[in-house]
């Protein structure tokens, strides 16, 4: 069997016609084909606007710089994410601050967010860990009652659904990425998605330098058709015309995209259901578009001899995430190893195994059956 990795974009003949097309046209960067892309995003998440960035992790940053995260801020998160959900709350210079997670869903513990709230608390970032949907119903409770502000990260989780509702339709922002892994890709890019339009503005000025030319927004008018202002501290994070043509075309492919791995999900769930091993939880308000598919070993102390026999069989078995706490830049500022547990004892034990849309049916039961024999 040649290589099957753990995820992969699927490209066919419409996304290249697109790109080739955009590259033909006047605009190769910013231009039609993002705000096209940015208004389909928009209506597809649920939400009123949406920015167009370079990555998803440019997206968590304007995110975090346009709720004006601070020094002596704290933000609450998962730890067991990508590091860059927690290395935004960095860039502004607020503390992240890491609520453990619930063992079975693998989505952070609203229990123990409780615990850490703190009078510095300035808000939450939830992650949509997996493609499965945090409880967004009591997150909004929380931040109301608290006055917290909330970043959805979305970044594995375009598709799904909170109890029927889209995740652009909660208060807050909602960031995602479209990384060649994810659901849908650009290459690269990212978006940030909201029902504010002041910060909605202020996201178009912090992608672009923090500039502007709207002449609602200039302080000083009447300068003439040529004048724009810098505003804010902003970035280059722009996001080309040739990335949003194959973000148009993939996200028409979104719900055939969903189907197939929903469908792979399921024969994965089924072949597991008796080995020693626990899988991804999907709590009773998620409706997931599963982005990842963990499976967490009994005996930990098997994982390393699996992982390693799993490549041996070219299976591209990755393992998400080491607790962001436990890098090295996290640990030389003073976070300790015992800060979430659970979220420690699974990370000890979980594998990613391979999901994208093209798994043949072939390579699904060759994965089925070299777990199976491994364990």
């Amino acid at each position: 069997m040649s290589y099957i990795p753990y995820g992969k974009q699927l490209i066919d003949e419409d996304d290249i016609c697109a790109v080739i097309k955009a590259l033909k046209s006047d605009f190769i960067t910013t231009g039609p084909k993002v705000a096209e892309f940015e208004k389909t995003l928009a209506k597809e998440v649920g939400a009123k606007h949406a920015v167009a960035v370079s990555s998803g992790t440019a997206a968590l940053h304007i995110a975090a710089l346009s709720l004006k995260f601070a020094v002596g801020d704290e933000v609450i998160t998962s730890p067991l994410t990508f590091a860059a959900s927690a290395n935004c709350i960095l860039y502004c210079g607020a503390k992240p601050v890491f609520a453990d997670i619930e063992p079975k869903s693998m989505l952070i513990d609203i229990e123990d967010i409780k615990r850490k709230i703190t009078s510095k608390t300035k808000a939450i970032i939830p992650v949509h860990y997996g493609g499965e949907l945090c409880n967004m119903d009591e997150l909004t409770k929380l931040s109301e009652k608290y006055n917290l502000q909330i970043i959805q990260d979305s970044s594995h989780s375009l598709g799904g659904k909170i109890n029927g509702k889209n995740q652009g339709e909660y208060p807050g922002l909602q960031i995602w990425s479209f990384h060649p892994v994810k659901t849908i890709t650009t290459g690269e890019g990212g978006a940030v998605t909201t029902n504010d339009e002041i910060i909605y503005k202020k996201l178009l000025r912090l992608r672009t330098h923090g500039i502007t030319r709207d002449i609602m927004q200039l302080e000083h008018k009447n300068q003439g058709d040529w004048y724009y202002e810098m505003l804010d501290l902003g970035f280059n994070y722009r996001i080309t015309d040739l990335q949003c043509a194959l973000g148009i075309t993939q996200l028409k492919k979104l719900a055939w995209f969903a189907k197939k791995r929903e469908e792979i999900v399921k024969r994965y769930n089924e072949a597991f259901e008796n080995l020693p091993l626990m899988i991804q939880e999907s709590p009773k308000w998620s409706q997931p578009v599963r982005h990842l598919y963990t499976i967490r070993l009994n005996d930990k102390e098997k994982r390393r001899n699996v992982f390693e026999k799993l490549l041996k069989k070219n299976i591209g078995v990755n393992v998400h995430y080491i607790p962001v706490y436990l890098l090295p830049y996290y640990r030389k500022l003073g976070y300790e190893r015992g800060l979430c547990t659970t979220a420690e004892d699974t990370y000890a034990r979980i594998l990613t195994l391979p999901l994208y849309p093209d798994l043949t049916d072939e390579q699904v039961e060759y994965v089925i059956k070299a777990v199976s024999d491994c364990l």
